[in-house]
């Protein structure tokens, strides 16, 4: 953490002591509550910025534009994967820039991609380079999901963090679908007509402004920046090296746990962003932003629904049951299909709304999971080689936050993957029903990974 204006720095909490119950209940927990009430305001519109192109690239044809639908599909893609990408990087600036001052820089920035993009979708000469460009930028956005949980898991004591992590995610999840609920009624309002967007008229009589959809979110970061600056707090012991962070990457279970994120919150972000794209392709008849915010709303409560349920019944047990059901809706999937299927939008709407059901649930169960069997693990080690219980209980946090950290940043890239999967599939055989087979068998995988490695023998997991 920078050190400069230290002593005069009102907003630095130099004495944090939230596992002491005094100091909790008397200061800490309003100081906290205040930080975590801010972080998810600034992590819901980042969520809001980092899915912003699924709601955009479906109307961007309609304004003047001439993508294939596998450009389109990249669009919606391109910002997981730089978010994913990112995310390894965001989450060691916490310790080094402070929660406040990185809050504020990492919500600020979001304006950029924003007003670059309500300007560039108002011209229809505007390359598909420089969509490509704002597309990677919003998935700044992306990665602020594991710089702003690793700054709340420092103010709650251990017994509140999974509740506070929990709300802090879930509700940031939501981003996702307040920007797919907002999108689709501002692009049709006179908002920003003093600023010179007139819109464009459409067949059935419409004015579409599409750059509203970008704009709006403008005025909003701008506040919650503000709200960050002058109501967030610093905590001074809030510090750790990069190099002390490395080592948990040499572990087998870093890697298959992120396999298991990777199928549950990679599914849900990679949904939310190709879900619109994918059924304007399959129904072109169907209006589909009008019900898009549907899955991502579903997703995020089913999040914090799957941390309470997995406290109750175990993690393992409640994401191996969660793969058993997204293999069985995927499944289900194909026969909605048109040519494969029925054809029916409303059974592949409900199908479909029951994956974005267990990806939430399952995101929240493997996070679970994850804090768990690092823990546990992390304690074996120091004891098997000596070390105190005091030892073993810091560098389980370490490790613990570490962990989620770069699993959190692989999980990201399946909102690269699942669009791109499907907009590549359409592009060489004219149907979604290659990408799902692949899907179909990853959660298969997953069953069996969850089962044997973990679910036999949960008790007795070791490095």
């Amino acid at each position: 953490m920078p050190q400069h204006n230290e002593k005069n720095n009102h907003y630095l909490l130099k004495e944090w002591k939230p596992e002491n119950n005094a100091f909790w209940e008397n200061k800490g927990k309003h100081i906290a509550r205040r930080n975590l009430t801010i972080s998810v305001a600034c992590l819901l519109l980042a969520f809001c910025v980092w899915m912003l192109f699924s709601a955009v690239a479906v109307n961007l044809n309609k304004v003047g534009f001439n993508f294939t639908t596998d450009q389109l599909f990249m669009l919606t893609a391109l910002p997981s994967l730089s978010g994913a990408i990112l995310r390894v990087p965001w989450s060691f600036m916490v310790p080094i820039f402070g929660g406040r001052y990185w809050t504020v820089i990492s919500t600020v920035i979001l304006i950029i991609p924003c007003v670059w993009l309500g300007i560039a979708v108002q011209n229809p000469a505007t390359s598909y380079t420089v969509f490509i460009i704002i597309a990677l930028l919003c998935g700044f956005a992306g990665a602020n999901f594991a710089s702003s949980m690793g700054n709340i898991s420092f103010f709650f004591p251990k017994a509140k963090q999974g509740s506070a992590l929990g709300i802090n995610g879930g509700l940031g999840n939501l981003g996702v679908s307040v920007m797919q609920m907002v999108a689709p009624v501002v692009i049709f309002l006179p908002i920003f007509t003093f600023l010179g967007v007139h819109g464009v008229p459409q067949e059935d009589g419409s004015t579409l402004s599409l750059a509203n959809a970008a704009w709006i979110w403008a005025p909003l970061l701008l506040l919650a920046t503000l709200a960050a600056f002058f109501g967030m707090n610093d905590i001074a012991s809030a510090k750790a090296t990069i190099a002390s962070q490395l080592p948990v990457l040499k572990r087998l279970h870093l890697w298959l746990l992120s396999l298991l994120y990777l199928a549950t919150f990679g599914s849900f972000i990679g949904f939310s962003a190709g879900f619109a794209m994918l059924s304007k392709t399959q129904f072109p008849d169907v209006n589909i932003l009008h019900l898009a915010f549907f899955g991502p709303l579903i997703g995020a409560l089913a999040r914090s629904a799957g941390g309470v349920i997995s406290d109750k019944l175990g993690g393992v047990r409640v994401t191996l049951i969660n793969f058993v059901f997204m293999a069985v809706f995927t499944a289900l999937l194909f026969l909605t299909l048109p040519g494969s299927g029925s054809g029916s939008f409303t059974a592949f709407f409900l199908v479909f709304m029951g994956l974005f059901l267990t990806a939430g649930l399952g995101s929240g169960s493997t996070f679970q999971m994850i804090a768990v069997i690092f823990r546990q693990i992390t304690v074996y080690r120091v004891k098997l080689h000596g070390g105190s219980d005091e030892q073993a209980q810091k560098e389980a946090v370490s490790d613990t936050a570490a962990a989620l950290g770069f699993i959190s940043a692989i999980g990201a890239v399946g909102g690269f993957f699942i669009p791109k999967a499907f907009g590549t599939s359409l592009a060489m055989t004219g149907s979604p029903v290659g990408a799902m087979k692949v899907f179909l068998v990853f959660y298969i995988a997953c069953v069996f990974i969850t089962w044997l490695v973990y679910g036999r023998r949960q008790k007795h997991v070791k490095p």
